[in-house]
Formats: structure tokens, C-alpha cells, sequence
């Protein structure tokens, strides 16, 4: 374990989706009561975090669109402020090392649900400028984008909408291949994953999903479209919600095994450098052993327990992420 801890602090370690907690919540750069704030992450050596602006689904009205890109707008402006400090706010993989290297500890900004683009997509050009690096496309209900893996009745939704991807998400996609930002295929429903990882010039992330060979749970991906993302170039995060890992899976009850559990069932079925890392703290991820970001090296521990070198793990927690980030990146160039 002594070696496993050595080894996790040369890492460049990158959690692919964190929350962040709002309207009102404790500050980031002091210890708090968050699954993630900066002395946690610097205690655990969390290099690295995407942390989400999270959009719940609303009415798809115009008064609807506009409130929820106001709240996106303020929230990404609480996500560049945590980049002070000990902490740098990163725009491009190259940043990411550099404060790496720098003894800085990375933030990066992400938009989760497409509801905030409404039907305007000049939106997205101001999401880019305020360093969105990548969209989740829906979340729980549908939107002008997409079908979500959940529908929301309540909200008028019926079980699927657009069959997948909508028109308007065709070009929504097209909008943020143009920009550099990544297509997050978490939260969308089957078919509107596999029409996106068709749609889209630079390759999809899942960025906090799991395996429904291990867990039938509607969030996980099935093998046929975990072969999807290996053939698009793109990575899955495998994440920490115990209800993804097992089926009724509690937090009490979920171990670092069950996670890696999923990361060796995803690296068999389409290799090594398609599968990451990611928590879903302070959005409802953490288990037993990896209950918030000052426990991550439990994570590391466990993979080299399976007989991961440091070069597999390297790729795992952050690597395959950040080689996806560059691609996009260069596609936008």
C-alpha cells in the first residue's frame, strides 16, 4: 500500500465530473463539509477536476431556456473564482499539465444538460468563453437537444421524443466541434449516444457512467455502446454512484473492488485507453473507501492490487481523458 501511495503521488490524477454545491454552499478553497474542496483534493493528490455547472431540467419554454442559461452563466462564474490560489482555472490539456507541473491543482469548467442552450446557438460561443470544455448533452428529461436516459413525465415527456438526437442537436454538435468542446454522451438516452458518437467529428465521453453488463441500471452503457466509443476514439468514466456499480447498491455497501470491478470489465471489452475516472461527488457519487476526494489514492491502491503498472494507471486517471480533450482541441484548430 506504501508503494500504491508513492506511485499516486507522481500521478497526474483528473476526476472527469464533480458538482459543485449551489445556489448557496461552503467555499472552495477551505475545508468544508464538500465531498470536493481544494484541501481535500490536495490531500488526496486529486490533480485535476471537470467541475459541472448542473442545469436540472425545467419547462422548455422560452422564459424556461433563459433561466437556466442565466444559472449556467453564474454558476461557471463560481467555477472560474475556485481557480485562485493553490488552483488554476485550465482551458486546454496543455494547461492542465503545465499547473501539474506547476504544484497547481487544475480546475476545469463543464456545462451538464444541454437545456441551458435552449434553442440559441450562439449560446455555446459564450459557454466556450467562459471555458466549457465539454457538454453533457441532457440530463434526467428531454430537451431541444436530445432524449435522456430518463424522461420526465411530469414535465410532459413521453418515452422517447426525438428518437435520439433531434435536428436541432445535430447542429448543436456541429457548433461544439467547431469550438473545442467535447460531446458528453452521459445522461442521453441509447439511441441519442450512439446517434451523437455518429454525429460528432472529434470522439464522445461518457463522463460519469458505468457498465450494464455489472449494474442494469438505464445510466450504464451496454457493451454494444461501450464498442461505440472505443470505435469513435472516445473514453468512458467509469464513476462512483453505488446505484451504477451494483444494482440497489448503497454507499455502505459499495467498495473500491466494485469500481474497479467496472474499469476491468470496460478495459476488456475496448481497451485500455477508452476507459477513466470520475467521482459524481457532491451530485450523489461516493462509497465506502472512496467517500470524497482526500480518499482517491484508495482507487490507485486497487488497481495496482489487479496489476495495473503505473503506466495503465496513469492513462486510467487522467490520461485517456486529457487525449481525448487534445483531439477535440486540435479538430477546433
Amino acid at each position: 500500500m506504501t508503494d500504491a501511495h508513492e506511485l499516486h503521488l507522481r500521478l497526474l490524477t483528473l476526476d472527469s465530473h464533480i458538482d459543485i454545491p449551489w445556489p448557496d454552499g461552503p467555499p472552495f478553497d477551505a475545508e468544508t463539509t464538500r465531498r470536493v474542496d481544494l484541501p481535500k483534493m490536495r490531500r488526496g493528490h486529486l490533480a485535476a477536476g471537470c467541475f459541472a455547472a448542473y442545469i436540472p431540467q425545467g419547462r422548455r419554454t422560452q422564459d424556461g431556456h433563459q433561466a437556466a442559461f442565466e444559472r449556467a452563466v453564474a454558476m461557471l462564474g463560481a467555477i472560474r473564482g475556485m481557480g485562485a490560489g493553490a488552483a488554476r482555472l485550465c482551458r486546454t490539456a496543455d494547461d492542465i499539465a503545465q499547473a501539474f507541473r506547476d504544484g497547481r491543482t487544475a480546475i476545469l469548467p463543464a456545462l451538464e444538460n444541454g437545456y441551458a442552450i435552449g434553442s440559441d446557438l450562439d449560446r455555446l460561443q459564450r459557454l466556450a468563453d467562459l471555458g466549457v470544455r465539454y457538454v453533457t448533452l441532457t440530463h434526467n428529461g428531454h430537451n431541444d437537444l436530445a432524449d435522456s436516459a430518463a424522461a420526465r413525465p411530469e414535465l410532459g415527456d413521453v418515452p422517447e421524443e426525438h428518437g435520439g438526437l433531434s435536428a436541432f442537436g445535430v447542429r448543436a454538435i456541429a457548433a461544439m466541434n467547431r469550438r473545442g468542446i467535447l460531446v458528453d454522451v452521459s445522461h442521453a438516452s441509447r439511441a441519442a449516444m450512439l446517434a451523437a458518437a455518429a454525429a460528432s467529428r472529434t470522439p464522445v465521453i461518457a463522463s460519469h457512467s458505468c457498465v450494464r453488463a455489472l449494474a442494469d441500471h438505464p445510466r450504464n452503457l451496454d457493451d454494444a455502446q461501450l464498442d461505440v466509443l472505443r470505435d469513435v476514439g472516445g473514453v468512458v468514466q467509469i464513476t462512483a454512484m453505488p446505484a451504477f456499480l451494483r444494482s440497489g447498491g448503497k454507499p455502505d455497501s459499495v467498495t473500491p473492488a466494485d469500481f474497479v470491478d467496472h474499469v476491468d470489465y470496460a478495459v476488456r471489452r475496448i481497451g485500455l485507453a477508452h476507459v477513466g475516472i470520475s467521482s459524481d461527488f457532491d451530485g450523489g457519487g461516493g462509497f465506502s473507501g472512496w467517500r470524497d476526494a482526500a480518499e482517491s489514492p484508495a482507487i490507485t491502491a486497487e488497481l495496482v492490487r489487479r496489476g495495473y503498472d503505473e503506466a495503465a494507471i496513469a492513462a486510467l486517471w487522467g490520461g485517456n481523458f486529457l487525449r481525448v480533450l487534445r483531439v477535440a482541441e486540435a479538430a477546433a484548430a
